[in-house]
């Protein structure tokens, strides 16, 4: 283990390509038999499950990527970690400060410790409630729904206690191992689910796989990220060495950490607020066909962000270095593979995706060609704009906190104007989100990273 960044180079890259490309068949190797063995009722509670699961992690308040950004900085020489922007090496061999990195490790058991009760109370109570409200109007097996239930709030309490293991190997620049980690946890969530599937597991299957393959991936991630000689350097590392306690650590990365969660928030409520809402106005079984659209939705935005997704602690690194001109080309590649891989997909799910369907005789399928040629142009803006953000969040800066929570803010809205007094039914789940990003931030953070590297 080198006491800087990892090296990421072109194995790193295919190796996160071979994630996505992974990621991308587990799920659609997953899919038929989830769609061949569940009604279409219970494909939409899997769908609500996976917003909840979304929901949850944003309780996380954007310190994972905060975190993972800090770590870096920390890989990379830096000795105090600042409220805004980021303390410049001068020295570019600088030690590892690993009192510093004591510090950070304590104040993110701490700080994910609390969280998880956060999450076991909200899912207790509120989130029950919900989930009662929905399957009340559920006419599959709701005992095997409440167990599943039951798995999901055990999932989420532990992947969110533990979630900080992410930032570790992210920070590090462990890009390769950590998708071998992906790739290994997914084959065991696969595998298992279709074996429970089919003996009849219904939706507590792929609960009860993803609960095994996220400790799998998590017992994984600490041995590879705690090697001996870490731990040796750790334990050797005095407190009192370090400028900054755990305390003045959480209470450096806690505004800008705020900001992003009030950014994910926004963007929560932008993206999947029409999946949880639609379910109150649309039947059921109409809003499994948006639900699984969106499945394949995430899967394409996966493929499409593979690169700048790679390369996050590098700009990170560049931005404490000071080279702008590195960050233009990772930023032109991380714009250009986004764009192609979203086009090249899009184009064939538009042609062959109902034909897959009918092929596995799916009782679910997906919107309506125009409706899902909407949501490509609407996502592809989103996440364009998304990627630009992480540009300008590398140099530890969040000035998007307060328009994604305006966006998010005005989806809510003009879900509830579509979908009630104006009846438009699923069109509004496709208009809403697009209207309100339209409005400023597709076009507002990439003509602000263009104008900050176009002279460079």
């Amino acid at each position: 283990m080198t006491d800087k960044i990892e090296h990421i180079g072109k194995r790193d890259v295919a190796w996160s390509y071979a994630s996505a490309i992974f990621m991308v068949g587990a799920g659609l190797i997953l899919l038929p038999f989830i769609l061949h063995t569940m009604q279409a009722e219970t494909v939409y509670l899997w769908n609500i499950f996976q917003g909840i699961t979304a929901l949850v992690l944003l309780l996380d308040f954007g310190f994972r990527p905060s975190f993972a950004r800090n770590v870096s900085y920390i890989f990379s020489g830096v000795k105090h970690l600042q409220v805004e922007g980021v303390e410049r090496i001068d020295d570019l061999a600088a030690e590892v400060d690993y009192s510093l990195l004591k510090s950070s490790l304590r104040a993110m058991k701490r700080f994910y410790g609390w969280m998880a009760l956060v999450v076991l109370i909200v899912l207790a109570t509120a989130g029950t409630a919900y989930f009662l409200y929905i399957l009340s109007r559920y006419s599959g097996d709701k005992q095997n729904a409440l167990w599943a239930w039951g798995l999901l709030i055990l999932i989420n309490c532990y992947n969110l206690y533990t979630f900080y293991y992410d930032a570790l190997l992210t920070g590090k620049g462990y890009i390769k191992r950590s998708q071998q980690i992906t790739i290994l946890g997914q084959t065991i969530y696969i595998l298992v689910a279709i074996g429970l599937l089919y003996a009849g597991g219904g939706l507590v299957s792929i609960v009860a796989a993803q609960l095994l393959s996220t400790l799998v991936r998590r017992v994984l991630a600490f041995r590879v990220f705690f090697t001996k000689e870490l731990k040796q350097k750790l334990r050797e590392a005095k407190d009192t060495d370090s400028q900054q306690s755990p305390q003045e650590v959480l209470r450096a990365i806690s505004p800008n950490a705020i900001k992003i969660g009030l950014t994910g928030l926004g963007g929560f409520l932008v993206q999947k607020s029409a999946l949880l809402l639609g379910g109150v106005y649309i039947p059921l079984a109409t809003m499994a066909s948006y639900g699984i659209t969106l499945q394949v939705m995430d899967i394409l935005v996966r493929c499409s962000e593979v690169f700048y997704q790679s390369y996050t602690p590098k700009l990170a690194q560049c931005r404490a270095e000071g080279n702008l001109k590195q960050l233009k080309h990772y930023y032109k590649l991380s714009i250009g593979s986004l764009v192609l891989i979203f086009v090249m997909g899009g184009i064939g799910w538009i042609f062959l995706g109902d034909w897959a369907l009918n092929l596995i005789q799916s009782d679910t399928h997906f919107v309506s060609t125009s409706m899902l040629i909407a949501l490509l142009v609407i996502n592809l803006l989103e996440h364009n704009h998304s990627v630009s953000a992480g540009f300008i969040m590398a140099d530890n800066k969040i000035p998007f906190f307060i328009p994604s929570l305006l966006s998010g803010a005005a989806t809510l809205l003009l879900l509830w104007l579509l979908l009630g007094p104006m009846q438009m039914g699923m069109w509004a789940l496709v208009i809403a989100p697009g209207l309100a990003q339209l409005a400023y931030q597709n076009w507002k953070w990439p003509s602000v990273v263009i104008r900050e590297l176009k002279n460079v």
